[in-house]
């Protein structure tokens, strides 16, 4: 007789197996802990040992240098019990980074575009915006997703760099330069013809407008315009008092302006980073993952060019939201050992997430009128990056279950696309100059 047909006598799958299943481990190495016990004791054959007690490695630990010769992990020994620091680490970097936001955005209206951007040149939030702000109607679209590709570009160019720069100090030094020279082109940038007029600059605003018609092949115009009659435009604000993040909060129709695009901004930018920081979890090379991350958003943000234009912003910033949020839900029941299909699935949602991210730029810039337009991006821009900082810690859940990380970020996905629903639709409307504006129902109209 067969052992097989004995213990289908006695049953090879009943209460005994399950009792002894959740008795044993699964046999796996443990890279965090080691016997207490010398191996050479282990070898003694007692049968009366019982348990074989562990402990914390005492010798330290042996790193995978083929990819990275250095990085933050490797040199403070950020691993085990110490792992959650690792992951903390992005967060205390987007906390820095999330209250220069919410400062600058309000230096920003008080004292300029253009000086703030000398000062704080690594919000290129800032620059962005500046620039819309001397855009028309027409083309808002085109160069609002034009300015976003540089994004999806550098993001795609970083793995390349990075396969070469294996030292996380010389990586960052090399990422950080291209700044110097960003800084140079400050002395091109316009300022923000609609703010200065709005803080009744009107010799200022004058000359950067007569700047603008004499590149554009327009001086006729330029030369009937005195810096007396832009005091007549809407633009202007009569009151001339200083605006404040206060005022974001005042009237009804901000304060749900606020709270919306507050919930937006944090939604959108913790599926965002919370793809982009999870490179390495789909077990596909990490640096392939992250070009692929990169490349896949150009062709995205030039679709989402066109859709804008046809269905509107608020239908698309919502409808990529619950894609996003769809894709990372359904990876959640792809097998780990599909890895492919599982980077597929997560490169389909980081399209969605990065066309969304891309809208809500240009989506917030069109909502907030142009007296509090930088202090309500900064504090979007701070609501966005307390939604980076989560990110990071959200994937720590996974220590509690696997699956928890990817159905909080689902839900917040869909969270932020139920926000972006009750939004105003802003295609082909003015920007709105006083919170009046936004008060008032405003009408579509294709002029400017």
């Amino acid at each position: 007789m067969k052992f097989e047909n004995v213990l289908a006598e006695v049953d090879g799958f009943g209460k005994f197996q399950l009792t002894t299943i959740f008795l044993m481990e699964d046999g796996t190495p443990n890279s965090c802990q080691m016997f207490a016990e010398p191996q050479y004791h282990l070898l003694l054959n007692s049968s009366s040992m019982t348990e074989l007690p562990t402990v914390p490695c005492q010798n330290g630990w042996v790193y995978d240098n083929n990819n990275f010769k250095s990085t933050l992990a490797t040199e403070w020994d950020l691993v085990c019990d110490k792992r959650r620091m690792n992951r903390a680490t992005a967060s205390i970097f987007f906390l820095g980074v999330m209250f220069g936001a919410a400062a600058f955005g309000y230096l920003s209206d008080r004292f300029g575009r253009k000086r703030t951007l000398l000062i704080s040149y690594m919000l290129t939030t800032v620059f962005g915006f500046a620039s819309i702000e001397w855009v028309d109607i027409k083309h808002r679209t085109a160069v609002g997703i034009l300015m976003s590709l540089d994004w999806s570009i550098c993001t795609a160019l970083l793995p390349v760099v990075a396969y070469f720069v294996n030292d996380w100090r010389v990586l960052t030094a090399t990422a950080t330069s291209p700044l110097i020279l960003a800084m140079i082109t400050w002395w091109w940038v316009p300022e923000s013809a609609r703010w200065l007029i709005s803080n009744r600059k009107l010799k200022s605003a004058h000359f950067y407008l007569n700047k603008c018609a004499k590149i554009n092949g327009r001086e006729q115009f330029m030369a009937d315009l005195k810096p007396g009659v832009l005091s007549e435009t809407t633009v202007l604000n009569k009151e001339t008092r200083k605006y404040s993040y206060l005022d974001l909060i005042k009237t009804s129709q901000m304060r749900r302006l606020t709270l919306l695009t507050g919930i937006l901004w944090f939604g959108v930018s913790c599926i965002y980073y919370g793809i982009s920081l999870n490179v390495a979890g789909f077990g596909v090379n990490i640096f392939v993952t992250q070009l692929i991350y990169g490349v896949i958003e150009i062709p995205a943000k030039i679709f989402i060019c066109f859709t804008l234009n046809k269905i509107g912003r608020r239908m698309n910033q919502a409808g990529t939201l619950v894609l996003t949020g769809l894709c990372i839900f359904c990876n959640i029941f792809i097998p780990q050992e599909m890895t492919v299909f599982r980077t597929t699935v997560g490169t389909l949602g980081k399209m969605f997430a990065g066309g969304a991210l891309t809208m809500v730029f240009l989506y917030t810039s069109e909502l907030y009128p142009t007296v509090i337009r930088q202090s309500g991006l900064g504090y979007s821009s701070f609501m966005a990056l307390t939604g980076v900082s989560v990110s990071p810690l959200i994937m720590v859940l996974e220590e509690l279950w696997l699956p928890l990380p990817g159905i909080v970020f689902s839900l917040v996905a869909f969270a932020a696309g139920l926000s972006a629903c009750l939004l105003s639709e802003t295609h082909n409307s003015r920007l709105p100059e006083t919170i009046e504006d936004v008060e008032q129902t405003r009408a579509i109209s294709p002029d400017i």
